[in-house]
């Protein structure tokens, strides 16, 4: 027939009492479609693999953003660069009438070792910084620079803190006016995160270790514990002290959970770093070769590129149009499956079809004129209208 009728929809018609229907997730296919799509069942695999995959990657986000909150870091070597230049001193340049006075600039500057670049190669300063690396300031918490109180007797003293300058720097430059040569020391705090401790010569002589952060220090503890079967067998929050660790805690046993509070003691200040730079102001310059090497923790690079990934998890455009499509499809599929179950049921049994087909509009209707309430029988007696109101 060309004019065929379109069913009402919600059709899925029976005899049998009306039940709430659990509501089936736009994504998946109804029950009764597997018994007419074979097909189907390959979809709902992939669907289960589909909640695999979204629970491991929500796992994944999970981690990556504790990693985040505490980056992993890597040990590296800081080689750092003491020099200075000079400018208009009478020694080299002679003197002219109106000319600039004679001064001096120190400069202290750094860089992260990488692999495969040699450091000393000729313009190795010169080159850009790797911006993936901490820059040189960023290794210090305190530069105190001392001159000679004799020659600046004002400001011999010049102290940079990370506290009161938290913006990052390359290097730090002290200028004065002066053609005396003098010596210059320098003195540098390590800044370190988390923070480090030097041992004590007792601690050391268990650990092998003289500068640690807290939580490596316990750990090699309980290394050392476990490496030497020290574990107390009546009781295992404890463990049994060798003559090595007697000498760190005096006692013949400890408890695991007081370990963090035992080793205080044993844990100081780093030491700082002492360098001494002889400012000269004749001959080549800059003038000064010296260079040292600091070992320092370096935050792994890829932390930049773990961060864009999170930036880009949030943006799910191509999945989000993907998903709909897929909903839009399954909604076709489930308004064919009620037309072919609406003609189906009228093709097998006609007659019991239209008659429960009947029974559901006239409810229907019923329910929509606020009839629902009302009994046939009851009105058809005269009883009921002589009820009160």
């Amino acid at each position: 027939m060309n004019n065929m009728v379109s069913p009402p929809k919600m059709m899925d018609l029976t005899p049998a009492n009306r039940k709430k229907k659990q509501k089936v997730p736009e994504k998946q296919l109804h029950e009764r479609v597997a018994g007419i799509l074979p097909e189907s069942a390959l979809y709902t695999q992939l669907l289960e693999f589909e909640s695999r995959v979204d629970a491991a990657l929500a796992r994944k986000k999970v981690d990556i953003q504790e990693a985040l909150k505490s980056p992993p870091s890597v040990q590296k070597t800081l080689r750092i660069y003491v020099f200075n230049t000079f400018a208009n001193q009478i020694k080299t340049i002679p003197n002219k009438p109106n000319s600039e006075p004679p001064s001096w600039t120190l400069k202290i500057v750094g860089r992260i070792l990488e692999d495969g670049v040699d450091p000393d190669q000729p313009g190795v300063l010169a080159q850009k910084p790797n911006p993936l690396l901490p820059k040189f300031s960023s290794f210090f918490k305190r530069v105190t620079i001392s001159l000679d109180q004799r020659l600046y007797p004002d400001n011999h003293m010049i102290i940079w803190e990370q506290a009161r300058s938290p913006a990052p720097h390359e290097g730090f430059e002290v200028k004065r006016k002066g053609e005396n040569e003098f010596t210059v020391h320098i003195r540098l705090d390590m800044n370190y995160a988390p923070e480090k401790f030097k041992l004590s010569p007792a601690l050391t002589e268990v650990l092998g270790i003289e500068v640690e952060s807290r939580p490596r220090i316990i750990a090699a503890i309980w290394h050392y514990v476990k490496a030497r079967k020290l574990h107390s067998p009546d009781d295992p929050a404890f463990f049994n002290c060798d003559p090595p660790l007697q000498k760190v805690f005096g006692e013949a046993k400890v408890k695991f959970t007081m370990v963090s509070q035992k080793i205080s003691q044993h844990l100081f200040p780093p030491q700082p770093i002492h360098l001494e730079h002889q400012i000269k102001l004749s001959g080549n310059s800059p003038v000064g070769t010296a260079c040292y090497d600091v070992l320092v923790d370096v935050p792994f690079p890829i932390q930049r590129e773990l961060t864009a990934l999170l930036a880009n998890a949030e943006k799910n455009k191509e999945i989000d149009a993907c998903d709909e499509s897929i909903c839009g499809a399954i909604r076709k599929i489930h308004e064919h499956r009620r037309r072919r179950a609406f003609f189906l049921g009228f093709s097998q049994s006609p007659v019991e079809f239209i008659n429960a087909l009947i029974e559901s509009q006239s409810k229907d209707l019923k329910l929509v004129a606020g009839e629902a309430s009302r009994s046939v029988e009851k009105e058809r007696r005269a009883e009921f209208f002589n009820q009160p109101w």
